[in-house]
C-alpha cells in the first residue's frame, strides 16, 4: 500500500511582515529625526551686527542692546522677555521704533535661541525671573522698564511682584497669567506625553513650526519661509530641545494672586484675533492690576508688537517717560525704644518712684 504523502504546511509568512513593518518604522524614524545643529552655524546666521553674547551667571547669553549705540545717558532701559519657543527676534520692530528714545535690550532666555541651556537646569517662571534680575545686575541696570511676551509676559510680571523696587514700568503683551485658559501649542502637547514627547521633540520641527506661526499670526503672509526656518532651526540649538522638555513637564500652573499686589504703572497690549490666548484675559489683567491701561489691536493675533510693531510700540512710547525717575528710597526705619520693644503703652507721664 502505497505512503500517504504528509500535507504541507503553509510558510509562516508573519515574521516577514513584521521585518517589513519595523523597517518601515525604522526608515521613517530615521527620516523623521533632527540632530541639533552645531551652534557655531547657527549663531553665524541668526547673530546680527547688533548681537553681543554675555556671561550672565556663567551662561553665554545672546543679547540685543540698542544702548550700545545709541549713546544717549538719559534713555530709558527697557527689558523685553520673548514668549515659549520664540527668541529675542519678535522684538526687531519694537527696537527699530524705540532705540532712538529708549535703552532695548532683547535677551535669548536660556533654552532659546542663540542661548542655550544653563547649569542650573531649571525652566520655569521663578528660575527665569532670577535670570532676568542676574542680568540686569551684569547691565549694571539698578531700575528700568520690563516688558514680556506670552510666557515672557509671566515672567516678567512674577518679577515685577517680587522686586517692586527695580520696575519702574511693566509692559505685558498676550501675557500669560489665567491658567485654563487658551491653546496650548502643539509641540507643547506633544513635549508632555510620557515617552513619545521625548522622542518626538528630536523629528523634523518644519511642518511643526509652519503650523505654529499660523495659529500665532493673524495674518497668514507673515509666515514666511525665511520665519519658519529661523522658528524651526533654533529650536535645533543644542540644548534647546532639552529644556523644553524640563520647562513644559515641571512649570506648575501660574498663580494670578500676585497681580493684584501689582504696584507699578502697568501697560497692556493685546490681540483682538489672537487664537493662543483670549483677548477677555486682557481684561481681567486690567481689572487686576491696579491703575493697569489697556490698547487692543483689532488686526493683530498673538505677536502683535510683529504684527504692528508701528502702533504697538508708538503706545509704548506714549507709555513710558522721557526720563526714568531715580529709585524709591526705602522708607526710614523708626528708632527703637523701650515702649516700642516691650509691646506696652506707656502714659505720657510717669509717676516718680520712690
Amino acid at each position: 500500500m502505497p505512503r500517504r504523502r504528509r500535507a504541507e504546511q503553509p510558510r509562516r509568512r508573519w515574521p516577514a511582515a513584521l521585518l517589513l513593518v519595523l523597517g518601515v518604522l525604522a526608515g521613517g524614524i530615521l527620516w523623521a529625526y533632527t540632530p541639533d545643529l552645531p551652534a557655531e552655524e547657527l549663531t553665524k546666521r541668526y547673530a546680527t551686527a547688533q548681537s553681543s553674547f554675555l556671561d550672565v551667571g556663567g551662561v553665554r547669553t545672546h543679547v540685543r542692546d540698542t544702548g550700545q549705540n545709541g549713546g544717549n545717558p538719559d534713555a530709558i532701559p527697557l527689558i523685553l522677555i520673548h514668549g515659549s519657543l520664540e527668541s529675542l527676534d519678535v522684538w526687531d520692530g519694537w527696537a527699530e521704533q524705540l532705540g532712538k528714545r529708549a535703552r532695548v535690550i532683547a535677551v535669548d532666555l536660556p533654552g532659546h535661541g542663540l542661548t542655550g541651556t544653563w547649569a542650573r537646569d531649571e525652566y520655569t517662571i521663578d528660575a527665569y525671573a532670577d535670570f532676568i534680575e542676574v542680568l540686569a545686575d551684569t547691565l549694571h541696570l539698578d531700575r528700568f522698564a520690563l516688558g514680556g511676551h506670552s510666557m515672557g509676559g509671566a515672567v516678567a510680571w512674577s518679577f515685577a511682584e517680587t522686586r517692586p523696587e527695580r520696575v519702574s514700568h511693566l509692559i505685558l503683551v498676550d501675557s500669560s497669567g489665567f491658567p485654563g485658559t487658551g491653546r496650548v501649542p502643539l509641540s507643547i502637547r506633544i513635549a508632555r506625553l510620557p515617552v513619545i514627547g521625548g522622542i518626538g521633540m528630536y523629528f523634523k520641527p518644519d511642518q511643526l513650526a509652519r503650523r505654529t506661526l499660523l495659529d500665532v499670526y493673524a495674518d497668514p503672509a507673515m509666515v514666511t519661509p525665511e520665519r519658519v526656518k529661523r522658528y524651526a532651526e533654533l529650536q535645533r540649538f543644542p540644548g534647546n530641545r532639552h529644556a523644553t522638555l524640563m520647562r513644559v513637564r515641571a512649570q506648575e500652573p501660574l498663580d494670578p494672586s500676585p497681580l493684584k499686589r501689582l504696584d507699578v504703572p502697568t501697560l497692556i497690549l493685546w490681540g483682538a484675533k489672537d487664537r493662543w490666548v483670549p483677548p477677555a484675559d486682557a481684561f481681567r489683567f486690567q481689572n487686576d492690576i491696579k491703575g493697569a491701561k489697556l490698547e487692543i489691536f483689532e488686526k493683530a493675533g498673538h505677536n502683535p508688537m510683529e504684527e504692528d510693531p508701528v502702533a504697538t510700540a508708538g503706545a509704548v512710547d506714549a507709555f513710558l517717560p522721557e526720563k526714568l525717575t531715580p529709585r524709591p528710597e526705602p522708607p526710614t526705619p523708626v528708632a527703637p525704644n523701650d515702649a516700642a520693644t516691650s509691646g506696652q503703652v506707656r502714659p505720657a507721664n510717669e509717676p516718680d518712684k520712690d
